[in-house]
Order: C-alpha cells, then sequence, then structure tokens
C-alpha cells in the first residue's frame, strides 16, 4: 500500500504554489494522526483517516473555479472525483478510496457522523480552522460543545484554545 506522506506529497504538489492550503492540510493531517492513535484506530482506520486529511480540501482550487466559492458545500462536491483520481494513480486499496471519498464529500457536513474516522476528521479540521479564521472563545465553547466527541480532540481543544488542562 501506498504511504500516507506519499500522498501528502501528491497534494503539496496538485495544489502548488499554494502554500497556505498545502500547510492547512499538512496540520490537519497531523492532528488527525495524532487523534487517530489516541483513540485507538485501527490500523486500516488510521490509514483511511490520515489519506482523507491529507486530501480534504483538495477540491478547493475546483470549487473556486466551477462555483466562484471555496465553501464547505462546494468542496465537498468538488473533492471526492479528484481524491479519487489521485488515490487510483497509487496503490490504494478500493474500499480505502471509497471511503476517503465518502469522508472528503462530508467533511463540512456535522450531522450524521458514521464512523470515528468522520469525527476525527472534523475535529482535526476545527483545531486548524479555529486558529486560522482567529475564532474568539464563544466559537470554541459552542464547537467543543456541538462537535467534539473524542476524548484526544476534546483534551487537546481545551488546552489549547480554553486554557483547560486535563486532570
Amino acid at each position: 500500500m501506498t504511504k500516507p506522506e506519499q500522498i501528502l506529497q501528491d497534494m503539496a504538489l496538485y495544489n502548488a504554489p499554494d502554500v497556505r492550503r498545502i500547510e492547512h492540510a499538512m496540520k490537519v493531517y497531523a492532528w488527525a494522526s495524532l487523534f487517530g492513535v489516541q483513540e485507538g484506530l485501527s490500523e486500516r482506520g488510521l490509514y483511511t483517516l490520515q489519506l482523507a486529511a491529507a486530501l480534504h480540501d483538495i477540491g478547493i482550487h475546483e470549487a473556486e473555479k466551477k462555483h466562484h466559492s471555496s465553501a464547505g458545500v462546494y468542496q465537498e462536491l468538488e473533492g471526492p472525483a479528484i481524491a479519487r483520481q489521485l488515490l487510483s494513480l497509487r496503490e490504494v486499496p478500493a474500499p480505502v478510496i471509497e471511503r476517503v471519498c465518502h469522508l472528503i464529500g462530508r467533511h463540512h457536513t456535522y450531522t450524521d457522523i458514521d464512523g470515528p474516522d468522520c469525527q476525527l476528521l472534523i475535529e482535526a479540521d476545527f483545531m486548524v480552522n479555529i486558529e486560522e479564521d482567529a475564532l474568539g472563545r464563544d466559537a470554541v465553547e459552542t464547537i467543543r460543545e456541538k462537535i467534539f466527541r473524542s476524548q484526544t480532540g476534546i483534551q487537546a481543544l481545551e488546552a489549547m484554545y480554553l486554557g483547560r488542562m486535563p486532570a
């Protein structure tokens, strides 16, 4: 199987020279990897999460081109086809490709979260977006209450953005 780091490189080359988006994906990948390990995902679950994190915003340029917007709904619409194309060029099992595309196609949809990989991808993306979008404490509290479910994610969010250290 293709290593997740190869997919990260593919993402970076695809998005070049958009450093901001490459850096965003790298940070989400790091958080997702940490969360997946700490939450005890299976080897395949972690692999799927890492690939989805690396490619979660891969449709953003196409969304801007086609829809003149980088809104999440358009990223979810355009991303899976691009991810499928990139992953198909590598040795990634078909079921993993399907799950990765599913996750990319819903990573801005916060209802009906259908697995720990989906939950952890969304939490990892929020960990980065909170800082990048300079969200205030009230927004972070709301995100914590409405979105975060994993112990690892909650501890990281509270420590970084709410000044609460784990007991």
